[in-house]
């Protein structure tokens, strides 16, 4: 499978399912438009991937996934 994608210069299709569902999405971008907690300037990736588990929109989240949600 690799060498044929390679060959035709084509990438293998996306096998995870998403992590974050549009509601979880949506949760996500109010959070980051939301206040900065107290002490903070803004929020960071991190601290927001921690809100969301805190909040229990989603059981394991990285930053690097809030990163491309938010950059969408």
């Amino acid at each position: 499978m690799c060498i044929e994608a390679a060959l035709n210069h084509t990438r293998p299709w996306r096998t995870r399912a998403k992590v974050l569902d549009g509601a979880a999405e949506a949760r996500l971008v109010q959070l980051a438009c939301s206040e900065a907690p107290d002490g903070h300037e803004r929020w960071t990736l991190q601290m927001l991937a921690d809100k969301l588990i805190e909040l229990e929109v989603v059981e394991t989240i990285s930053y690097e996934t809030v990163r491309t949600t938010l950059k969408k």
